[in-house]
C-alpha cells in the first residue's frame, strides 16, 4: 500500500513540475538562419514575393520528389498562395500565403531593405505560424544581399505546444536552413542583371505568316548589319516573285547568341498565308510532310522542312510564326543593347516563375524606329515567348487591344495599359533598314 502511495505522490510531483515548467516556458518560439548572396537585390525580392519558384528552392521536394504543389490567389505579392500534398509524413500537407511584402518592387532597390512574411499552415505544433524574410544590402560595397529567414510560432496556454519549442531546432530549423541553401542555387542559375528600369507587359500574339532567312554574323554591329541587309534583299526579291506584300515591320528572331557569332533569322510578315511556289499552291497553316535533307544541295522550292517551314526560293523560306503569350518590353537605345534586354526579360521571367523555352520558342524583336545615323539610337519591341504565365505582370491591368490598332508584335490582345501602336507597314523591304544587334 505504501509503495502504491509513493508512486502516486511521485506522479503528482512530476505532473506539478510539468505544469510549473510549462507555465514558465515562453508562449512563443522562433529560429532563424541567414545567408549572403551575390545577386541583384530586386531579383532576390521578386523571387521571394511569389511562390512559382518555391518548388525549386523549397526543401519539400528534397524529402519527397513527388510532392504536388498547387497555386492560388494573385501570382505575385500579398495574397499569393501555394499548397502542397505528399504521402511522405515528413512533408504531409500544408500551405504558405504571402501576407506582407514591403516596400514593393518599385522601391525596394532604392531603399535597400525589405520584409516579406509568409503565413504557414501545416502539421507543426502551435498557431500563427509564419516565416519572416528580411532582406538588406551587405558587404563592403553593398553588392551582396543578406537574406534572413525567421520561423516564428505562438503557443498560447497550450502547454504541450509550449514543450514543442524544445524541438523547434529540428524540422522548422531544417526547413529554413535548406530552403536558404537551395535559394542560392536557384539564384545562381538566373542572369545576374538589374532590371529595375524594365517595364514589361504580357501580351497575347496570334500566328503570323512570315518570309525569313536564317543567317549568322560575327558579334559586331557592322557584321550584323551586313548580314541583315543581305537577308532583307533576298526577302524583298522573293516577295516580288510571289506577288505578296509586307504586312508589318521587320523581325529578328534569335537562335544563338554565342561567344563569337550571332545566329538569327531575319523575318518579314506578309499579307497572306497562302503562297504559290513553283506553280503549286501551299497553305502555311497546314504544313506538309517534311522531306529529309540529303545535305548535298539546298532544298528545292516547295519543300517542307522539319520546322514547318516551306522553302520558297534560295535561302528564303516561309512559315507561320509566333502565337501565344509573350513577355514584351519597349526600348529606345543602340541595337547593341538588345542582348542585355533579352537577358533582362529572361531574368524577370525566371524570378516571377514564368515558363519559357528559348530553343523551341525563340526570343525576337521588332523594329519600331530605324536607327538614327546621328545618335545610333533606334526603337525596338523585344519579346520573350512564354509557355506559361499569368495574364498580367504585377501592376499591369488587363484590357483588350485597341480596335484597329496596328501591332508590330502581331498582337491579338493586349493585357496591359500601354498602347500597341506601330509605324505604318512598308510596301516592300528596304535593305537600309536598321540592323538588330547580336
Amino acid at each position: 500500500m505504501m509503495r502504491a502511495l509513493e508512486i502516486i505522490v511521485a506522479l503528482l510531483m512530476v505532473a506539478i513540475l510539468y505544469l510549473v515548467v510549462g507555465v514558465v516556458m515562453p508562449d512563443h518560439g522562433s529560429t532563424s538562419r541567414s545567408v549572403e548572396v551575390s545577386h541583384d537585390f530586386r531579383q532576390v525580392y521578386d523571387i521571394l514575393s511569389n511562390f512559382r519558384r518555391f518548388p525549386d528552392y523549397g526543401v519539400l521536394r528534397a524529402y519527397d520528389p513527388n510532392t504536388r504543389f498547387t497555386f492560388s490567389g494573385p501570382a505575385y505579392g500579398v495574397g499569393a498562395e501555394t499548397s502542397w500534398t505528399s504521402k511522405n509524413r515528413k512533408v504531409g500537407g500544408g500551405s504558405l500565403t504571402i501576407t506582407k511584402d514591403a516596400p514593393g518592387a518599385s522601391r525596394v532597390s532604392t531603399l535597400g531593405s525589405a520584409e516579406i512574411v509568409w503565413a504557414l499552415k501545416n502539421g507543426w505544433d502551435g498557431h500563427n505560424k509564419r516565416i519572416i524574410i528580411e532582406l538588406e544590402r551587405s558587404g563592403s560595397s553593398e553588392r551582396l544581399v543578406k537574406v534572413t529567414m525567421r520561423y516564428k510560432v505562438d503557443y498560447g496556454w497550450n502547454l504541450i505546444d509550449r514543450y514543442s519549442r524544445l524541438y523547434i531546432h529540428g524540422e522548422p530549423a531544417a526547413f529554413v536552413q535548406y530552403t536558404l541553401g537551395n535559394l542560392q542555387n536557384v539564384l545562381a542559375s538566373i542572369p545576374n542583371v538589374s532590371y529595375n528600369d524594365l517595364q514589361p507587359s504580357i501580351v497575347v500574339t496570334k500566328p503570323q505568316a512570315v518570309l525569313f532567312v536564317s543567317t549568322r554574323a560575327k558579334r559586331t554591329l557592322g557584321d550584323v548589319t551586313i548580314a541583315t541587309q543581305k537577308a532583307l534583299t533576298e526577302i524583298d526579291a522573293a516577295m516580288k516573285k510571289l506577288g505578296v506584300t509586307q504586312a508589318g515591320p521587320r523581325i529578328t528572331i534569335t537562335t544563338d547568341y554565342g561567344d563569337q557569332y550571332y545566329v538569327f533569322d531575319v523575318a518579314v510578315p506578309i499579307n497572306t498565308s497562302t503562297l504559290t511556289v513553283a506553280g503549286q499552291s501551299y497553305d502555311l497553316t497546314q504544313p506538309g510532310q517534311a522531306v529529309a535533307s540529303t545535305g548535298a544541295s539546298a532544298a528545292a522550292p516547295g519543300t517542307w522542312e522539319k520546322n514547318g517551314a516551306l522553302v520558297v526560293d534560295g535561302n528564303v523560306s516561309a512559315r507561320m510564326a509566333f502565337g501565344g503569350k509573350v513577355l514584351e518590353a519597349d526600348m529606345q537605345a543602340s541595337p547593341a543593347s538588345l542582348p542585355l534586354m533579352r537577358l533582362n526579360l529572361e531574368a524577370y521571367a525566371q524570378t516571377h516563375g514564368y515558363a519559357f523555352d528559348p530553343n523551341t520558342h525563340r526570343p525576337y524583336d521588332v523594329v519600331t524606329n530605324a536607327v538614327d545615323p546621328n545618335t545610333g539610337m533606334g526603337g525596338y519591341k523585344v519579346f520573350l515567348p512564354l509557355t506559361w504565365a499569368p495574364d498580367a505582370v504585377p501592376g499591369q491591368s488587363a484590357q483588350p487591344a485597341a480596335a484597329g490598332s496596328a501591332a508590330p508584335a502581331i498582337v491579338a490582345s493586349v493585357a496591359v495599359g500601354a498602347s500597341a501602336s506601330a509605324p505604318a507597314s512598308a510596301a516592300s523591304v528596304t535593305p537600309a533598314a536598321a540592323a538588330t544587334a547580336g
